[in-house]
């Protein structure tokens, strides 16, 4: 494609907190940058808003409290954001901030480089902190070739949820666990790593808060799954754990007593197999990751669990850093050739840039309900 073929100008949005406490959603207009070297220019035609875009979008702002900007001209949306929650985040304040983690869509300009020029009209994931745009010049080397057919609404979440997945179990076997747990079953994220450990035969645990999402993972063939709201939640944890033998768990809960449940019940599991009695309690080392924050309060540990455990955090981008570039590509190969199948995510709504910057679309999509995620379409 030539560069007459790609517009001099978009629409893109931008997330610009204020010293006064107020977070500003909108769509701005942007030059579209020529490709040079090994850049392509991307025709963005799907984008998800996963859980990681949240606080990018609304600067850890009550959502529920969203209203219309009027007078900018283009439409922009407001959220209020607390006191602290500036503080912590004077770093960004006054600064119009580029959203949007990951997104699909054509290659409709590249630069001279060969590996450029080898992805012009190609379906390609993406990623790169500023998806929800119109178009976008990007390096190649950001992009995941899609095999010929595939539709950019299956592509646009090849990144962020497959190789969590994936990292999660690479993470479990590089420190010689042998099975899992995931507090956030039912999720796109959760039906993911179900798909995966089925495949290679891996044990999981699938935590999960309501019957419905025990019956979602049941008819999607998980083996376990354990209802935190059922009585029998604790005594469940257990018999999973004890069939499973999963010793580390991912934690996308964050606050509240859920990973000190999870070690405390890996710790008695344990217990039953040690040998004697130790007042430092079992040699079996018991780790739980936290990688989210949908409960943003204390984490409350009890320290009941011996001295054999670790609670930490996880992300994906210093996991893929730390693995390097042969053991990625392996990872990303992968997820190109089943995208469609074990990699597969689903969506509850459809926005178009416009909705995505109208108060009651925001006060849904930023619930992160189940079975209600959001995939931004700019081209609509």
């Amino acid at each position: 494609m030539t560069r007459h073929d790609v517009p001099k100008t978009a629409l893109e949005l931008r997330s610009t907190l204020t010293g006064d406490g107020v977070v500003t959603l909108g769509i701005e207009q942007f030059e579209v940058d020529d490709p040079t070297g090994s850049q392509v220019v991307i025709r963005v035609e799907a984008a998800p808003i996963n859980p990681s875009d949240q606080g990018m979008l609304f600067a850890m702002g009550d959502a529920s409290r969203a209203s219309a900007v009027v007078g900018t001209g283009l439409p922009a949306v407001a959220v209020p954001v607390s006191d602290g929650a500036v503080a912590g985040q004077r770093g960004r304040v006054d600064q119009p901030m580029p959203v949007g983690n990951e997104g699909a869509g054509t290659v409709v300009a590249a630069g001279p480089d060969p590996t450029a020029q080898a992805l012009l009209n190609k379906v390609v994931g993406f990623l790169s902190g500023n998806a929800y745009a119109q178009y976008r010049t990007i390096d190649a080397s950001q992009c995941l070739v899609m095999q010929d057919g595939t539709d950019p609404a299956d592509a646009a979440a090849a990144f962020v949820n497959p190789l969590t997945a994936l990292g999660m179990i690479e993470t479990m076997k590089t420190e010689g666990h042998t099975a899992l747990v995931h507090t956030v079953g039912a999720s796109n994220l959760g039906q993911i790593l179900n798909r995966v450990c089925r495949a290679d035969g891996i044990g999981l645990v699938n935590v999960v808060r309501s019957q419905e999402h025990v019956d979602l993972l049941r008819e999607a063939g998980a083996d376990v799954v354990c209802n935190s709201s059922d009585a029998s939640f604790h005594n469940d944890l257990e018999d999973a754990l004890r069939s499973t033998g999963a010793t580390i768990a991912f934690d996308a809960i964050g606050g509240g007593e859920l990973a000190d449940t999870l070690l405390s019940a890996m710790e008695r599991v344990a217990g039953e197999q040690a040998d004697g009695f130790s007042r430092y309690g079992s040699d079996t080392h018991k780790q739980v990751y936290i990688y989210g924050g949908l409960d943003r309060g204390s984490t409350t540990l009890s320290r009941s669990y011996g001295m054999s455990w670790a609670l930490g955090g996880w992300l994906l981008t210093p996991f893929l850093h730390k693995i390097g570039k042969e053991a990625v590509d392996r990872l990303r190969t992968r997820v190109a050739d089943e995208i469609t199948t074990t990699f597969a995510g689903s969506y509850g709504m459809v926005l178009s840039l416009e909705d995505a910057v109208d108060p009651e679309m925001v006060k849904r999509y930023a619930k992160m309900a189940t079975g209600d995620k959001a995939l931004v379409t700019p081209q609509a």
